[in-house]
């Protein structure tokens, strides 16, 4: 009887050392939209702890609102922390700073619209060292940042430039206006439209620039209207152009005489356009950069980078609205916000 209970004793002992077969692998998966990433977020094995990343803008445009939208639906669906971030000044030193401060506050990665990069390689790198690092917005091509997330802006240079040419099918004259010019973002696009309007009877002026202050671009269209009467369109290339010129406009008592062209979906601007008084704007799509870099970071923290396109870049495709497509895209954003 001692012997038959001993036995008992040791299979159960080797039942109890035995584990269940192994879980299945998980499948992650890299989605270009929010919609299927959704679906595939569960997919991500969960880690330790909660990820904590950070988004940072490159200014504090009402443009960012909506991107900040994108990464708060990442954050609900894949339980991470996410720190968004907006500097004041819009400068390259103080994103410098607000990253050094995200990399002690221990962040695994970070998204960031770099405003200099052509001179901030060697300190993007530093950072890429230190953390997961993408850009998004704007690229910095030379840096070792893992991926770019957002607009082709040389493809949404060349739509504002097919925009212009039916704005002016006769030909004239055109101002631009962006907050600086050593973005690669607005580098790509100027070089989209200068190449889109060779060859036509439009002549590009100048353009610009307002170091992103608001009543600075005002004022710089306000001169070109008094310095180049003859001006035909005025077009901006960063967010808040749009408001600017068409409140110059106004101010200048030429609205109707001077055709406006610009990009992006600030409110001012989407009314602009319901108006009449804008052309046309070329929109992105700032919740999807919000949204996609935030699940590339978490992805990335746990250690899975199936997300990363080989090329280095994940495109989020442009849109052109004008008034007959302006409500149908301002009830679309009405409900991406929440507003």
């Amino acid at each position: 009887m001692k012997a038959r209970f001993s036995i008992l004793i040791v299979l159960a002992l080797v039942a109890a050392a035995c584990g269940g077969p192994e879980p299945a692998s998980e499948s992650p998966g890299a989605a270009p939209s929010s919609d299927t990433a959704a679906s595939q977020a569960a997919t991500v094995s969960e880690p330790e702890g909660t990820v904590r990343v950070a988004f940072v803008t490159n200014n504090t445009s009402d443009f960012w609102t909506i991107a900040e939208a994108g990464t708060k639906k990442a954050a609900s669906e894949l339980g991470c922390e996410v720190l968004f971030r907006k500097p004041s000044m819009g400068t390259a030193q103080e994103q410098q700073q607000i990253i050094e401060d995200l990399i002690v506050s221990g962040v695994s990665g970070i998204a960031i619209s770099p405003n200099d990069p052509q001179n901030w390689t060697e300190t993007l790198n530093r950072f890429a060292e230190q953390v997961n690092l993408i850009t998004q917005d704007s690229d910095a091509p030379e840096s070792n940042r893992v991926c770019y997330i957002g607009t082709n802006n040389y493809d949404a240079g060349v739509a504002a430039g097919e925009l212009i040419k039916k704005t002016l099918p006769e030909g004239g004259e055109v101002m631009m206006y962006v907050g600086r010019l050593d973005a690669q973002n607005a580098q790509d696009r100027q070089r989209g439209i200068q190449d889109t309007l060779q060859g036509t009877n439009i002549t590009i002026v100048d353009t610009m620039t307002d170091e992103t202050d608001r009543a600075k671009a005002m004022a710089n269209v306000q001169d070109t209207l008094v310095t180049h009467p003859e001006v035909d369109c005025l077009v901006g290339l960063w967010s808040y152009n749009g408001p600017a010129i068409l409140n110059g406009v106004r101010d200048s008592g030429k609205l109707g005489e001077v055709k406006i062209v610009c990009f992006d979906e600030e409110e001012e601007t989407l009314l602009g356009v319901a108006e009449g008084h804008i052309e046309g704007t070329i929109v992105q799509q700032p919740f999807e950069f919000g949204y996609q870099s935030v699940r590339m970071l978490v992805q990335l923290a746990r250690g899975d980078r199936s997300a990363v396109p080989e090329s280095g870049t994940l495109y989020v495709p442009v849109k052109t609205i004008t008034q007959e497509t302006v409500d149908d895209f301002r009830a679309t954003l009405s409900q991406q916000i929440g507003r």
